[in-house]
């Protein structure tokens, strides 16, 4: 897809909107951007180990946007989270583990996400061919009445054993059970540094007083962006956030402590700018950002993928991670449309606001 294709597709208003914004809050001189040597640049000098570096270098190399510092990921952890009904029945052939590692794979990803099961079950065939990321915890969705908790599916050390590059795990910040899961993830984070696997972690806010006057503020910029600042303080390697949709959130609920400069400097409304304070959020991009893809809406769903990787990109963010818009149509579109978020960061002409 070539940025006349992306115009095209976007229409010439929005495509101006996020093609053409140049940011003045946070100067992108100040981030640590994507590139190649990211490995060599940003985690040499921590304290991760060598097999992490290793890890990680693995997931940078592979995949259409491997040796550019962007990555591409395909998570496919919804059976438990959203039920198997829900998630694969657009898609019979997901409901197969097989068949998501092979969309991952021709797909042109840089690695798979997905459940012990999933991942362990195909993990001999598929380990040496594309990184595996192994979801460590999810919200389980048959308990009655519904609760909403991430619990542990399985140990740091059968990811190691089948071969894994990374594991992943969700935080549910805010929540009742947040400290409980904090001191959770950051003990088996703790411990896939030591056996060499590389960490991401899934910073989402839940609590249904993050929500005011009809607006979900678990989605403002100010409020995921301290997620990802905890994100970080646990050594997660990988952040995944969803994108912002507002902002304000600290000060609407009057909660926390925040500063006026976080809305009058640090960011505006385009969501470029919100963003980017995710970003900077994540120690100013060393650690580097990736935004979810979201549910999937049909028809428009190219579009609304591209405008995301767009905006996660000029922001100054490392990739994208995109499930059901992909893997919930059948495997040629699912392919083409992984293959047009790839695009966006393949495409030279679209840069850093």
């Amino acid at each position: 897809m070539k940025l006349d294709d992306i115009v095209a597709l976007l229409g010439e208003e929005k495509a101006n909107y996020l093609l053409n914004h140049t940011s003045q809050t946070i100067s992108k001189d100040q981030l640590h951007l994507p590139k190649s040597s990211f490995v060599d640049d940003i985690w040499k000098d921590s304290n991760r180990s060598i097999n992490v570096l290793r890890n990680l270098q693995l997931i940078a190399d592979k995949g259409r946007l491997g040796g550019t510092g962007y990555v591409s990921i395909l998570p496919v952890d919804q059976g438990i989270e959203h039920s198997a009904g829900a998630s694969f029945s657009p898609n019979v052939p997901m409901f197969d583990p097989e068949t998501i590692v092979e969309l991952a794979i021709e797909g042109g990803c840089n690695a798979v996400a997905s459940t012990f099961g999933v991942l362990g079950i195909v993990a001999r065939k598929y380990a040496h061919k594309i990184p595996l990321i192994v979801k460590i915890n999810h919200n389980e969705f048959l308990s009655y009445p519904n609760s909403y908790d991430q619990i542990m599916f399985g140990t740091v050390k059968d990811a190691y054993n089948m071969g894994a590059a990374a594991i992943g795990a969700t935080i549910y910040f805010g929540s009742e059970e947040s400290k409980r899961q904090i001191v959770e993830v950051a003990k088996a984070f703790e411990y896939a540094h030591e056996l060499g696997m590389a960490t991401v972690l899934w910073c989402y806010l839940r609590n249904n007083a993050f929500k005011k006057d009809g607006v979900d503020y678990s989605l403002s910029a100010d409020l995921t962006g301290q997620g990802n600042h905890l994100g970080v303080t646990i050594q997660a390697d990988i952040i995944k956030q969803k994108l912002p949709e507002n902002n304000g959130g600290y000060t609407a609920l009057n909660y926390g402590k925040t500063d006026k400069r976080v809305y009058s400097q640090l960011t505006t409304d385009h969501p470029i700018d919100l963003c980017r304070y995710q970003v900077a959020n994540c120690y100013m991009g060393r650690v580097g950002l990736i935004n979810s893809g979201g549910a999937s809406a049909g028809a428009t769903d190219l579009a609304e993928a591209v405008a995301t990787a767009i905006i996660n990109k000029r922001a100054g963010g490392m990739g994208l991670i995109s499930g059901r818009k992909a893997f919930q149509r059948p495997m040629k579109e699912g392919v083409a449309l992984l293959n047009a978020i790839q695009d966006v960061y393949l495409n030279k002409k679209i840069t850093i606001a």
